[in-house]
């Protein structure tokens, strides 16, 4: 009964399940015939030749490939009987989707409704009634609304009916996946990918599942996000703004390109998440403001192309980072503040070419890594703290100085402000959740 094409309502009172008994006995006598043969070929093959009066190069290549033999005759046999019970399966549920159908246009019959070959039901009763009823009935006050009424009933039957046979479509597909998952062989074993399957699901609920939706595989949810620009032109300034504490605020660019691309997958509570990003033109900004928090300014210019990429797993509160930037072009830049959040300052100048990247692990916001980065030009750079474009601290002397061949090394310590007030907060929860517990374990002794 399967297709490419859905089922429709004919296919299905139509179709003759018999012969799935009789295909069901082949595959299993089959799967048995297939259990055989690997008894006799490891008795009659590989049982004679293992006697030790054959050795070498050239014996062990023979059992290589005779283990792989009788291994592929195992598997054959898996995958037979495993086929032999999907079309068990298969007729039973079937059989019985089939019959409900059957038995849902019997009862319509049985109420004067009529159903046509595309599974449409039409209220006939009236057509049963003598010249004088229907007199009586097309005169009737409540004719039209008799009429509607039974117009109604009729969609009614028409939908279950749809419904119904659209059960047996669903399970005829079923049967379509499971039966061409275990012909599959995705596996190593025996001779390799494309053998006979020896993992082959003999369960239809099971190897008839539908295949993950699109952007969620086996239970991990996937986002993607991107965007592209340039080239392009163009200046901003603001400021001063006394009740945000901005003194002022300048930026300046000449883009010949940009581009942005982030992606999460994520399964319960563990998340995958990377982010690229690159860029080519000129750019300058500086700033310089004074909040309740604190006061902090900062400029810097660059020109050429950057590039970089990023990613972190996290598992509950624990995970793991690492980052990756190339640079070829020149920049400059300071930074420099001081507040409740803690003080910042880094101050770079470079030009030539740089590569760097960095690793750690986070625990519940608090994280601990080492980065490093290679120069090709003249260039320094110094930094002791910083927060990026995600409110995330960065705390760590980083020192780098380059005549024309150097670079820059360093350790982080960095905090997640927002990560941190979500680990305190679950685990406040926990151990108020131990607490009820217990005192529910202490109360229930007396």
């Amino acid at each position: 009964m399967t297709g490419a094409v859905p089922l429709n309502y004919q296919d299905v009172v139509t179709a003759d399940l018999s012969s799935f008994t009789d295909v069901a006995k082949a595959w299993k006598k089959m799967g048995e015939r297939f259990g055989e043969l690997k008894a006799d070929y490891a008795r009659h093959v590989q049982g004679v030749l293992t006697n030790g009066n054959w050795q070498g190069e050239a014996f062990n290549a023979q059992q290589n490939n005779a283990a792989a033999t009788a291994f592929e005759f195992g598997a054959a046999k898996a995958e037979a009987l495993a086929i032999a019970s999907l079309l068990t399966d298969a007729q039973t549920e079937l059989t019985r989707l089939q019959k409900a159908v059957k038995e849902l246009v019997a009862d319509a019959e049985k109420k004067d409704y009529k159903v046509d070959s595309a599974g449409k039901a039409t209220y006939v009763g009236y057509d049963n009634l003598s010249p004088q009823e229907k007199y009586a009935f097309q005169h009737d006050p409540d004719h039209t609304r008799l009429l509607a009424d039974a117009r109604e009933k009729a969609q009614g039957w028409t939908d279950q009916i749809a419904k119904a046979v659209k059960a047996v479509d669903d399970t005829d597909q079923s049967v379509k996946r499971a039966l061409s998952r275990a012909t599959n062989d995705v596996s190593m074993d025996g001779i390799g990918i494309g053998g006979f399957n020896t993992r082959a699901e003999s369960d239809l609920a099971k190897a008839g599942k539908p295949d993950p939706e699109p952007g969620k595989k086996n239970g991990w949810v996937a986002e993607t996000d991107s965007e592209a620009s340039g080239p392009g032109v163009g200046t901003d300034t603001s400021g001063p703004n006394v009740g945000k504490g901005k003194l002022a605020e300048a930026e300046a660019h000449a883009d010949l390109g940009r581009a942005k691309a982030e992606g999460t997958l994520t399964k319960d509570s563990t998340k995958l998440a990377g982010e690229a990003e690159a860029y080519a033109g000129a750019k300058a900004s500086a700033a310089a403001g004074i909040t309740n928090e604190g006061a902090e300014g900062e400029a810097k210019g660059f020109a050429g192309g950057e590039a970089s990429a990023s990613g972190t797993a996290d598992a509950g509160p624990t995970g793991v980072y690492g980052r990756a930037e190339t640079m070829a072009g020149a920049e400059a830049g300071v930074n420099v503040g001081a507040g409740t959040n803690g003080a910042v300052l880094s101050a770079e100048a470079f030009a030539g070419a740089k590569a760097g990247a960095s690793a750690g692990a986070d625990v519940g916001g608090l994280g601990v890594g080492v980065t490093a980065e290679g120069w090709a030009g003249p260039g320094a750079e110094v930094s002791l703290a910083g927060k990026d474009a995600n409110g995330v601290w960065h705390f760590g002397p980083k020192v780098g100085l380059s005549p024309g061949l150097g670079g820059a090394v360093g350790f982080e310590f960095t905090v997640d402000p927002g990560k941190v007030v979500d680990t305190v907060g679950d685990a406040a929860g926990a151990v108020g959740d131990a607490a009820s517990w217990a005192g529910d374990g202490i109360g229930s002794l007396f």
